[in-house]
Parts: C-alpha cells; structure tokens; sequence
C-alpha cells in the first residue's frame, strides 16, 4: 500500500503539479494549471483518491476492480463518468500510479496547445 507521503511526492512530482485545499483541509488535492487531477482522501478508515479518467476506460476500471474502483461519490452526475475513486489499500501500487499519470494526461490534454506546451515544456 502506498503511504500518504509517497502518494502525494507521486502527484506532486507531475510538471507544475501542486497541492492545493479549496474545500478545507480535506481532500487534499493536487492541482495543475488551477484544475485538479487528484483529490486524496487520507483518514485511515476511509483512505481513498479520485482521479480523472476517460469514461471507457472508467468503466473498465470499475468493471475490472468492483468495490475498489467506483463512480467519484463526490462528484455531480455530469462528472461522474469522467471521475473515479479508488481504494488506496485495496489495489496494486502499479495500477494506481499508471491511473494517476493518466488523470494528469486527461487534465493536461483540456488545456490549449500553448498552455500544453508552457506547462511541459518548463
């Protein structure tokens, strides 16, 4: 299981990658370019994260991984099928790194070419 440490140097070691709080002190989220790509939920009894995702790939997500994978809770049903929130300690540490890479790529591929470029170019 990835500790909460790791978890946030992962995410914070992303190009402009930040942490940011504008909900309070929970969920930590990790920002780039001002919109969030991870929301880390770090109590022990209820240590989970939502990322973005591509809704086919969501789905197979959540397919692939019930109870671990899900539809982001939090989110409003417009977001829903582009977010999803999963279990830290309940999946493998390779899986959640390639699907936190990913909602970084989906969050970076919304912006314009010049700010794709300003942001991983720098």
């Amino acid at each position: 299981m990835i500790k909460l440490e790791e978890l946030i140097q992962y995410c914070c070691s992303k190009k402009k990658a930040y942490i940011d709080y504008p909900f309070g002190i929970e969920p930590i989220c990790i920002k780039v370019n001002g919109k969030i790509f991870a929301e880390i939920y770090p109590k022990e009894s209820n240590y989970k994260i939502t990322l973005k995702c591509e809704p086919i790939l969501a789905d197979f997500f959540r397919n692939q991984y019930p109870d671990i994978v899900v539809r982001g809770y939090h989110c409003p049903p417009v977001q829903q099928p582009y977010r999803n929130t999963v279990w830290i300690n309940k999946i493998d540490d390779n899986i959640l790194y390639g699907m936190i890479d990913h909602s970084y790529e989906q969050v970076i591929k919304s912006f314009s070419k010049k700010v794709q470029k300003e942001i991983l170019n720098e």
